[in-house]
């Protein structure tokens, strides 16, 4: 795939401007980073993170959560929004993963998608994080940026990434997918976005 110029020029800019791994959900395996994308849905990934060490001291593998009493799980995790659905989700996701993937976290993307909590977003992180993958992440910092600097028309998540996937070459989509949701964190807020000081200002028409 040509690259498109608008692409090529982000990337460009926000690649050099960036450490070589973007992590904001921290795990040491792709089981950590399921369950952590999975508790991370409407919450903040530090949230998240505080909570993590502890679920995984007791129970550190797919086996061990999928067999927990729910109560348990609640009990950790109650510091993230929706704990009682995400214990649930969670223990549910580990049992499976242990039932029927022999405890190994399947990379295709039909195969997430059945396990409970997870979407194409959740999917896709876990696909271009421990899998190198193509994958495009469409969360609400990615869906904002791409909007902002006019990369898309399209309104939701599955129609983005549907779009962005004819104009980001597939071996950049993971990186690139950071790099935008980094740019939505610290200059592209929803509200006050801080403009004079993005990195992007020269390539980006959007007016506050």
């Amino acid at each position: 795939m040509k690259i498109d110029t608008k692409v090529s020029e982000i990337y460009s800019i926000l690649d050099g401007l960036s450490e070589p791994e973007i992590i904001f959900l921290e795990f040491e395996n792709s089981f950590q980073l399921l369950i952590g994308v999975i508790l991370s849905a409407q919450t903040t990934d530090k949230q998240v993170n505080q909570v993590l060490p502890d679920l995984f001291r007791k129970f550190p593998d797919p086996q061990a959560l999928g067999a927990a009493e729910l109560q348990d799980v609640i009990n950790i995790i109650r510091p993230v929004g929706f704990f009682n659905v995400k214990a649930r989700n969670i223990i549910k996701t580990a049992a499976a993963v242990h039932e029927n993937h022999s405890d190994e976290i399947p990379e295709s993307m039909d195969e997430l998608l059945k396990l409970t909590g997870v979407g194409r977003k959740s999917a896709n992180v876990i696909r271009g994080a421990c899998f190198n993958l193509p994958a495009i992440i469409v969360d609400t910092h990615f869906a904002r940026t791409v909007t902002r600097l006019g990369l898309t028309i399209e309104k939701t998540p599955d129609r983005i990434e549907l779009d962005l996937i004819q104009s980001i070459p597939s071996e950049i989509q993971y990186r690139f997918s950071m790099l935008l949701n980094k740019l939505g964190r610290e200059f592209c807020h929803s509200r006050k976005p801080d403009c004079s000081n993005c990195p992007l200002k020269g390539l980006c028409r959007w007016k506050t």
